[in-house]
């Protein structure tokens, strides 16, 4: 299915500066971080974490519909987006993400931040703040909630099956050829694709800008930049046990958004376990329902914006305490 748009270039940066978005970048030990800054500087930011193998870009259309005396800072996690990816012959493991955040906090000299997450990053996100309760002040989660549980015996499959090709991808990595190109089009057309129709046709260049860098071998054309070792990670591994355990320390304002055609990934009593123990231990957690798929919060924001205005208009306070920095 074609859609008549303008290269990403164009589409994307133009919408980036009539919002007054800046790029950012923050130094880690393996390279950088890459950002995108919404909203004024002197205000420190809700952080905002995406999806696996998406970026920054998941949300383009969201932020724009919050209300603009907030800031927020959607970052590029490792290996997604601009950011550096992680040395060869290292795999990507959720905890790392731990470390990143707390190198944004060190950078900037905030004791507190917020966070809000979709898919992956919420799950990033309701691990973070339960194990760190006292540094979040609040959190905004989309779509999915928390770690999966998997069964013994697909554990030791997926690890059997997962682990040769990660070698492979690394080995990959350390290669200097360039990966497969395609016009704009196709590459639109394999993305929506790929999301299995959780993101519309007209939603996809705001994932995709970051996604994909200009061909050197071809005019007009396209490669996905992403790091492939992305493709063979196997997320926390963690028991319900323990996921029921770190609940019971979400007791900051926890706001749950979850999509009418998304799936839960896991049997839906682990995750109905959970948001029990969030309903009778956090006075307050809210749980909202919204019509669409995963990626709802990017292909219709007006429907999600709504809710996650309402409730940051009751939760977030300006911190005077910034750094300098910002």
């Amino acid at each position: 299915m074609d859609i008549d748009r303008e290269p990403i270039e164009t589409l994307v940066e133009r919408h980036d500066r009539k919002h007054g978005v800046q790029e950012v970048r923050i130094p880690v030990p393996f390279g950088e971080i890459a950002a995108k800054w919404w909203g004024p500087r002197n205000v420190r930011p809700i952080v905002c974490l995406h999806g696996w193998q998406d970026n920054a870009g998941t949300f383009d259309t969201l932020i724009p519909m919050l209300p603009d005396h907030i800031s927020f800072l959607a970052l590029d996690t490792p290996g997604h987006g601009y950011s550096s990816r992680i040395p060869h012959g290292m795999s990507y493991q959720p905890m790392n993400v731990f470390y990143m955040l707390n190198f944004v906090m060190q950078e900037y000299g905030w004791k507190k931040i917020s966070l809000m997450g979709h898919s992956m990053g919420s799950v990033l996100v309701y691990a973070y703040a339960s194990i760190f309760p006292t540094r979040v002040d609040f959190v905004v989660s989309l779509d999915a909630l928390k770690p999966q549980v998997l069964s013994n015996g697909v554990v030791v499959t997926m690890l059997a099956e997962l682990t040769p090709e990660h070698v492979k991808a690394d080995l990959r990595n350390q290669q200097t050829s360039e990966p497969p190109s395609y016009t704009y089009q196709e590459a639109i057309d394999r993305l929506y694709n790929g999301a299995v129709n959780s993101i519309t046709l007209e939603a996809c260049p705001y994932l995709l800008q970051r996604n994909v860098r200009k061909s050197t071998k071809f005019p007009d054309k396209y490669y996905f930049s992403r790091d492939s070792r992305l493709k063979y990670g196997t997320g926390f591994l963690w028991s319900q046990e323990l996921n029921l355990r770190l609940a019971r320390n979400l007791t900051m304002p926890f706001l749950f958004v979850k999509a009418s055609e998304s799936p839960y990934w896991e049997k839906k009593q682990y995750y109905d376990e959970a948001i029990e123990i969030l309903r009778s231990n956090n006075a307050h957690f809210e749980l909202q329902g919204v019509e669409g798929t995963h990626h709802v919060h990017l292909s219709h924001p007006e429907r999600v914006a709504p809710i996650v205005s309402q409730f940051l208009r009751k939760y977030w306070q300006k911190d005077e305490n910034v750094s300098s920095k910002l």
